[in-house]
C-alpha cells in the first residue's frame, strides 16, 4: 500500500505510544499498526528496511506471519541498533535474517523462524520465546532475562492451574535455549539454561512430594551440577560444624580428651579447637590417620561426617569434569 501522507492520525495505543502519520488505512491503524491484514507485500523487506533506516523506534508494529527471511536491521555505523520493540512477530520467517545489536524488548517472538540469523549483541528482554527457532543462530552477547516471560508470569499467577501451564512452556523455552546454546559453544549461558529448566520442572512438581524435595537438595548442594562453589562451600561448612561438635563434645588423643572446658585457659581451649577442626578435617576427606579418635557420641557424629565425606568428594568431582568437559 502506498503511502498518503494525508497527516491521518494512527490510532495505535500500546505501549510507547507514538503518532505515525503515513500510511493509514481505511480503519485508522496505519500500515504498520494493522492488525487486521496479514503482510504479504512483495517489497515489505524493502519497506521495512527503509522504515527502520529512519532512526525512529518501530513500536507495536504488526509482522504475524511475515516472510522476513534475509532481512537485514542492522544500524550500521551507530552504537545503538535499531528498534523493533513491543511488536508482534508471531510465526515470522527471520530466517537469515541480520538483527545484529537489533532491541526487541517486549516483542513475540512466538514460533518465530531464527534459523541461520544473526542475533549478535541483540536485546530480548521481555520477550516471548515460545517455540523459537533457533538452529545455526549466532546468538554471541545477546541480552537476555535472567527469567523468561513465563516465568515471570507464572510467578505472578493466582491460578494454580494457569501456574504449572506457565512453568511447562518455561521449561520448554530453556530447554529450546540451552539446546542452542550449547550448539554455538556458549556453555557457560547452556549452564545457566539447564538449571532453569530443571528449576521449572521441579516447580511442575506436587509442592510436598519427596521429589520436589530431592530436586531441591540437588540444586542447593550443586545447582544441578552447574555451580561447583556451591559443593565447596558445603564441604566448608560440613567440617566446621562438624569442628564445633568435636570440640564440644570431645574426642581422644590417646588418653587425654580434647575438649572444651571454662576451666581451660582461652589460649587452650583455641588450641583445642583447632585439633578438633584437624580431626573434622581429616574426617570428613576419610584419611583417618588414627593419631586423633572420637568416643561416647562423637562417634556417630565422625560416622556421619565420614559418609558425608565421601559422598561429597564424590559429587564435585562429578560436576567439575562436567563443567571442565562441556
Amino acid at each position: 500500500m502506498a503511502n498518503n501522507h494525508n497527516q491521518e492520525q494512527c490510532q495505535y495505543q500500546g505501549p510507547n505510544h507514538e503518532h505515525c502519520l503515513h500510511d493509514a488505512v481505511n480503519n485508522g491503524f496505519c500500515y504498520w499498526h494493522d492488525q487486521s491484514r496479514v503482510k504479504t507485500e512483495t517489497d515489505l523487506i524493502e519497506r521495512l528496511e527503509k522504515r527502520a533506516q529512519t532512526g525512529e523506534p518501530m513500536v507495536g508494529f504488526s509482522l504475524r506471519r511475515t516472510n522476513l527471511r534475509g532481512i537485514n536491521l542492522v544500524n550500521h555505523d551507530h552504537k545503538n541498533g535499531y528498534q523493533l520493540i513491543h511488536s508482534d512477530l508471531y510465526r515470522s520467517d527471520l530466517s537469515d535474517a541480520h538483527l545484529f545489536h537489533l532491541n526487541l524488548t517486549g516483542s513475540s517472538l512466538m514460533k518465530a523462524n531464527l534459523s541461520h540469523a544473526n542475533l549478535n549483541c541483540a536485546l530480548l528482554k521481555k520477550t516471548n520465546l515460545l517455540g523459537l527457532e533457533l538452529k545455526s543462530t549466532k546468538m554471541e552477547n545477546t541480552l537476555w532475562d535472567e527469567h523468561v516471560e513465563q516465568e515471570v508470569q507464572a510467578n505472578t499467577s493466582s491460578n494454580n492451574d494457569e501456574k504449572l501451564d506457565l512453568f511447562e512452556q518455561a521449561e520448554e523455552i530453556y530447554r529450546n535455549l540451552r539446546r542452542a546454546t550449547e550448539s554455538q559453544g556458549l556453555f557457560e549461558l547452556a549452564g545457566h539454561f539447564f538449571k532453569r529448566e530443571m528449576i521449572m520442572r521441579r516447580y511442575q512438581l506436587p509442592r510436598h512430594s519427596t521429589k520436589r524435595y530431592l530436586s531441591k537438595l540437588v540444586d542447593l548442594f550443586c545447582g544441578y551440577g552447574e555451580e561447583p562453589s556451591r559443593v565447596i562451600i558445603f564441604s566448608l561448612l560440613t567440617t566446621l560444624s562438624f569442628a564445633l561438635l568435636f570440640f564440644i563434645f570431645g574426642i581422644t588423643d590417646g588418653n587425654t580428651t580434647i575438649q572444651f572446658s571454662f576451666a581451660n585457659a582461652w589460649l587452650e581451649n583455641l588450641q583445642n579447637f583447632f585439633y578438633s577442626l584437624y580431626f573434622s578435617v581429616v574426617t570428613f576427606t576419610t584419611l583417618g590417620y588414627g593419631d586423633l579418635a572420637p568416643f561416647g557420641l562423637t562417634r556417630a557424629f565422625a560416622a556421619l561426617e565420614a559418609f558425608l565425606g565421601s559422598f561429597t568428594l564424590a559429587l564435585f568431582v562429578v560436576v567439575f569434569v562436567k563443567k571442565m568437559t562441556r
